[in-house]
């Protein structure tokens, strides 16, 4: 049983993503629908299953542990869950503990987080424009974003700035975000839209912004130079010379970035999904629920590991959908 997780294509898992909650305090178009139908409390994995999880994971060669949501910092004393896995950084189990977060709610729980062993967060903002974002999230409040993005700095948490690439939304402000995070000793990261959830409102073809393109616009005017440098996800980065900062670009339809992946996703009910984009998924809840012993739940993680597939389906290239999946975004945690 102490074995690494390698999946079918010989891929070590290291890399696990949590969504705690599949509760927001935004809506954002393309993530979730406007008027979402949230989970009941009691089908959660409680806070101590949440904890036995991961550390499970964790024994089984798993060595950064990124926790999602919906917003994962909505959730009633998610604290006591960061300090309690905290711990495995202290062992030297783990490698890495952070989160990804829309930033509302950072101005209360930065200087926890470090605390906690945080030193890294994703915060996802997609415009500088307060009007466009409340368009885009459907509730607004920019200004209790920027205070988080104040607060974390503050803390010592080191910040990227993930960017939905939406075209005809934010192409405008491709320049003023590279400058925006360039003043703040931040990095930014681009990613495209993807075939997630419920189509009927939104079109996700029209929104397609490539990341080709865009990164042949930032060529235009600045230096790239690609970087060998990794941060234990689907990002590829390359720095602008002109501003020393790194530029990352997640591109799940122009360019397939499966034949590294190292991640699987799990669901704050105990779903595992193997890949983002597939369908297929193993429910772990019964077996954690099923005994105290971990090896009931080894044994199920390994059996949901050997059914990896070897990528997603995403395609916009014949200017319709392929690929979509059922789920909305924030059901997976990204």
């Amino acid at each position: 049983m102490d074995a690494p997780l390698i999946d079918p294509f010989q891929r070590a898992i290291s890399y696990l993503r949590v969504s705690v909650t599949d509760r927001c305090d935004f809506r954002c178009v393309y993530c979730m629908s406007e008027n979402m139908q949230f989970l009941p409390k009691k089908e959660l994995l409680t806070l101590e299953e949440l904890d036995r999880m991961c550390s499970t994971f964790v024994g089984l060669g798993v060595r950064k542990l990124r926790i999602t949501g919906g917003e994962p910092l909505v959730r009633r004393d998610i604290m006591t869950f960061f300090h309690r896995m905290g711990r495995h950084l202290d062992t030297g189990a783990m490698d890495e503990l952070t989160l990804t977060t829309n930033g509302s709610q950072l101005h209360r729980f930065a200087d926890d987080l470090y605390a906690a062993g945080v030193r890294r967060v994703n915060i996802s903002l997609d415009t500088l424009d307060e009007a466009k974002f409340a368009r885009v999230t459907r509730w607004g409040r920019l200004p209790q974003v920027l205070k988080g993005i104040d607060a974390a700095q503050r803390a010592g948490l080191r910040v990227k700035i993930n960017t939905v690439a939406l075209k005809g939304f934010n192409e405008d402000e491709l320049f003023d975000l590279v400058s925006w995070c360039a003043d703040r000793d931040m990095d930014l990261t681009f990613i495209e839209v993807m075939p997630m959830g419920d189509l009927g409102n939104e079109d996700r073809v029209g929104q397609y912004w490539s990341l080709k393109d865009l990164r042949s616009q930032l060529a235009d005017r600045y230096t790239l130079t690609d970087t060998p440098r990794r941060s234990g996800g689907p990002a590829r980065y390359a720095r602008i010379e002109e501003t020393g900062q790194d530029i990352g670009f997640i591109t799940p339809l122009t360019h397939n970035f499966c034949e590294s992946c190292n991640r699987v996703r799990l669901t704050c009910t105990g779903e595992l999904y193997m890949c983002l984009g597939q369908e297929d998924m193993a429910d772990l809840r019964a077996p954690l629920r099923q005994s105290t012993d971990n090896r009931v739940l080894e044994e199920a993680i390994r059996a949901a590991i050997s059914l990896k597939p070897k990528g997603h389906d995403f395609d916009y290239s014949r200017q319709e959908v392929a690929g979509q999946m059922s789920r909305h975004m924030s059901h997976t945690g990204g």
